[in-house]
């Protein structure tokens, strides 16, 4: 196919470099001509603009900064690309944003799909990398030979923007634990612990031997936390300890303290004795949300994924 790509920044160039790897004829542009060398070396079309890359494409891939920008180019996609022919974002987007675009190029006949992706520069390098898709599966299905040149985990997630609420919800989540982490090995640090030795001994504890989301799957995704893994009462218990131990030596512990406010208004529900994830269901209660998948669901994904 002739795949057009605008947006050669660091992810964005080596993901169009892979899609040309895999076969496809690659029409590119970017704001710094001089990032399309590598492409242009290698056979690639040269576009003068967002326009002219999607006046000749079968498939147009972007890449790029955030919201304004994917709302700028998709502008110029609107006035030149061929009903039927799709345009994927590959940027980490506003699902609102995402939306809003769709809709409008719905009314033209030109699919829009959101697919950001996930692992990094080295994963675009290597083609180690998710792309979460948003949009018609009909769509997703007829280019998904494409998509597979330029990752090697594509996910459909389900309707338009749905790509866009997965990326966000993992790259959050990221960071509020890296923040939480940054506390509690300052705690260990602080009390004496070389740091070296600490990361090694929690690596090999129950945290550290298991994936972060795997977790999610066995009581809250379930909804199920009766018979306990382990007590409340008892896991409050231990943060007690910590928090009174990041006192006791001078160390913040914002998120902990957090934590424990959280642990503790469950127990004061009565809920010691139920599992210690049971916290979780008070944050279901503020957003309005209730989440229940079945047990042999949340299997198949852990068997599918291996």
């Amino acid at each position: 196919m002739r795949v057009g790509f605008i947006g050669l920044g660091t992810m964005g160039g080596s993901m169009a470099l892979n899609a040309q790897k895999g076969g496809h004829e690659l029409v590119v542009h970017d704001l710094r001509r001089e990032a399309a060398e590598p492409h242009l070396k290698a056979g690639a079309a040269w576009a003068e603009g967002a326009r002219a890359v999607g006046e000749v494409s079968d498939i147009v891939f972007t890449s790029l900064p955030g919201p304004r920008e994917a709302e700028a180019v998709g502008d110029e996609l609107l006035a030149s690309m061929q009903p039927g022919a799709p345009w994927f974002d590959l940027s980490t987007n506003s699902p609102t944003v995402v939306r809003r675009i769709h809709a409008r190029f719905a009314a033209k006949g030109i699919p829009m799909l959101d697919a950001p992706v996930s692992g990094g520069p080295s994963g675009a390098k290597t083609r180690q990398l998710a792309l979460l898709v948003g949009g018609d599966r009909a769509v997703f299905d007829k280019y998904r030979h494409v998509l597979d040149a330029i990752g090697d985990q594509i996910l459909y997630i389900g309707p338009i923007g749905a790509g866009s609420v997965a990326k966000l919800v993992h790259n959050c989540a990221g960071y509020a634990i890296q923040t939480a982490l940054a506390e509690v090995f300052t705690l260990g640090v602080k009390a004496g612990v070389e740091p070296l030795a600490l990361w090694a001994a929690v690596r090999q504890c129950s945290l550290g031997r298991q994936r972060t989301f795997d977790r999610l799957g066995r009581q809250f995704l379930q909804g199920v936390f009766d018979p306990p893994d382990f007590a409340l009462k008892l896991a409050h218990k231990d943060v007690t300890l910590a928090t009174e131990l990041a006192r006791e030596i001078g160390v913040p512990m914002r998120i902990a303290s957090l934590t424990h406010a959280e642990m503790t208004e469950a127990l004061n529900r009565g809920w010691g004795e139920r599992d210690s994830r049971t916290p979780m269901l008070l944050q279901e209660e503020r957003a309005g949300v209730e989440i229940k998948v079945p047990a042999a669901a949340i299997r198949a994904v852990l068997d599918r994924d291996g």
